[in-house]
């Protein structure tokens, strides 16, 4: 393994067990290490702090371990073993939810990896060119804690990779193979995942309680889901016993799965509307009032450099909202922008209810679901935040 030397004072954040180095606190590179190289972290006394991967960029360094390591198959499966403990500790998977993550990067102690589980199909996806490496490593360490329960493992990684990699890497199955959609279950209501030709990993499991949270509230309502994508919320308030969902998104293919697992679920598509549309310009337009409206957007903000735009972004849409929902009713609203911290989302909303000029209370704080843990040490892993807001 190699060694970089960090710059007096500047092991103060590993101490705290903050897993990111930033290339600035780097005094030496004495045997050159490159991006994916395994390296020991020295401090500017030659102490030993921990090991992680190499990367060229800003953050240089993501720490795994704060012992010294040998990186074989053994000691992947022993990472995953102890991320997979904690997921069967919440009953996943389980014959009502079969969709759920595995892996949550930095809240696993595994920063730049991805793992989520689709019934017997492992979605893989490295953000950085030491996962990168590993990837058949983790895989074999993946077959032998998930057994005959895994059939396929996919990688899907051109386009989350740092640096030369990204865009040069091609996805591909590292085990089985498949036409990548699945019908999935969440809380005993069928979805699909998509891994080749969707989003993400093909699916958003971390709005897994949220959709369970609305599910609750629905019953006779008529609700609005803008940024719809494949209609999960949607689902989940017909499955509630909402009386009309309208689904928007830019997206037709979204929209034409959505009405599909519709189909797949129950005779609802009478109850179901789906409107090709920017959710900006929908709002603008309509005249309708809702019971019940959820804003999940796309991040807005994926650097800190676009966080004045985002805010403005977030309190345009959410004022917008807050005017066509009936008294008494409900606002979901989200963040996912890792760059906009739950301080600055709530600031954002409140100020768009000033804009809106109603009265409205917080009922519900909202997050990832728990299979995306948070490490202590590392906050910037909140990234999904989102309020229910009842609106007089």
């Amino acid at each position: 393994m190699k060694k970089l030397i960090l710059k007096k004072g500047k092991e103060v954040s590993v101490k705290r067990r903050h897993p990111w180095i930033f290339s600035g606190a780097i005094a030496s590179n004495p045997d050159n290490a490159i991006a994916g190289d395994w390296v020991e972290v020295l401090d500017s006394q030659n102490n030993f702090l921990g090991c992680g991967q190499f990367e060229e960029g800003s953050i240089a360094i993501k720490l795994l371990d704060y012992n010294n390591i040998n990186p074989d198959v053994a000691y992947w499966q022993q990472k995953i073993a102890y991320a997979l403990d904690l997921r069967r500790n919440f009953g996943l998977p389980s014959a009502e939810t079969n969709a759920w993550r595995l892996i949550h990067g930095e809240g696993d102690g595994l920063p730049g990896l991805i793992v989520d589980v689709y019934g017997s199909v492992a979605v893989m996806q490295a953000h950085s060119t030491g996962m990168h490496q590993s990837r058949h490593l983790i895989a074999e360490a993946l077959i032998a804690l998930l057994g005959d329960a895994l059939k396929h493992i996919y990688y899907k990684s051109e386009n989350t990779l740092p640096g030369k990699l990204r865009n040069t890497v091609q996805n591909e199955y590292l085990l089985g193979g498949g036409n990548g959609t699945q019908d999935i279950l969440e809380g005993g209501i069928t979805y699909s995942a998509d891994w080749e030709k969707g989003q993400k990993t093909g699916f958003f499991t971390d709005q897994r309680n949220n959709r369970s949270l609305l599910r609750n509230y629905a019953k006779g309502t008529k609700v609005l889901n803008l940024f719809s994508y494949t209609g999960g919320f949607s689902i989940a308030a017909l499955h509630g016993g909402a009386d009309e969902v309208i689904s928007v998104d830019v997206s037709e293919k979204a929209l034409e799965l959505a009405r599909q697992l519709i189909e797949k679920n129950d005779d609802w598509q009478h109850k179901h509307l789906a409107v090709k549309e920017d959710a900006f310009a929908f709002l603008e337009k309509s005249t309708q009032q809702y019971d019940i409206i959820i804003l999940d957007p796309p991040a807005f903000a994926k650097h800190q450099s676009a966080r004045h735009n985002a805010v403005k972004g977030y309190q345009r849409l959410n004022q917008l909202a807050m005017k066509q929902v009936v008294k008494g009713g409900l606002l979901f609203t989200f963040s996912c922008s890792q760059a906009i911290d739950r301080k600055l989302f709530y600031d954002t909303i409140a100020s768009a209810a000033i804009l809106a000029g109603r009265p409205m209370r917080v009922i519900h704080h909202l997050s990832q679901a728990e299979d995306h843990p948070v490490s202590i040490y590392h906050p910037e892993g909140e990234y999904l935040k989102g309020l229910v807001l009842e609106i007089g």
